[in-house]
């Protein structure tokens, strides 16, 4: 199975952080948000990445390489200007496989244990929630009982935690250009062929400079 890691946006609530460097390479425990996630994919047995970038992304490729040293391959999709997540992704479909692909925003920290998306196999996606954080109350969609998510529903909403399995099929008769993932994952939400999963594990969105110094000062310095 490979992996993609969106690194593409511009970092707008991040400034002045990201005026000269990419949200990517924002230091959490040490290392930059995106090397924490490639070292816990290779962790896991995922050597293959994707990684988009628009905003300073030389930088991205200037410090990543071609992954060798981190024990993997990393191919990069270029963006001129950010895409969003779902015309991002449908840029970098040829780079990835034609069945199932894990996705991992790169601007969030988390302990989650890859390896345990492995075994899923989603009929369009599959996407990891987790209890709502201060700044996003009202979560993003409901887990069900019988693991399907849905878009409305009853009960407590949980929040996205930006990491997912998608499947190609996701992106049928879409077209290229900037547009948002979420309606697609509406519409497959509404066809009972979103499932979800709850993680009570450690997640953080690093969405602010505020919430990159909470999380630096909860985080011992990682030297492994």
């Amino acid at each position: 199975m490979k992996a993609m890691i969106l690194a593409a946006g511009l970092g707008t609530r991040m400034r002045p952080l990201t005026e000269h460097t990419p949200k990517a390479l924002l230091k959490v425990a040490g290392r930059p948000l995106i090397e924490h996630h490639i070292l816990r994919l290779v962790r896991a047995g995922i050597t293959e990445l994707v990684i988009n970038h628009a905003h300073l992304g030389e930088q991205i490729e200037a410090y990543l390489g071609d992954g060798t040293r981190f024990d993997c391959a990393i191919a990069y999709s270029r963006e001129g200007e950010p895409l969003e997540t779902g015309g991002g992704i449908l840029r970098a479909l040829s780079l990835l496989d034609e069945q199932a692909f894990i996705v991992v925003n790169a601007d969030i920290w988390t302990d989650y244990p890859f390896e345990n998306l492995l075994n899923k196999n989603p009929q369009r996606a599959h996407l990891v929630m987790t209890d709502n954080p201060p700044q996003h109350p009202l979560g993003d969609f409901y887990l069900q009982e019988n693991g399907l998510l849905r878009a409305e529903g009853d009960g407590n909403k949980l929040t996205w935690t930006g990491l997912r399995i998608l499947h190609p099929s996701l992106f049928n008769g879409c077209n290229e250009g900037i547009f948002s993932i979420v309606p697609l994952l509406k519409q497959a939400m509404a066809a009972g062929l979103v499932t979800g999963e709850y993680y009570r594990g450690q997640w953080f969105d690093i969405g602010t400079p505020e919430r990159l110094r909470q999380v630096n000062a909860l985080l011992p310095v990682q030297t492994k």
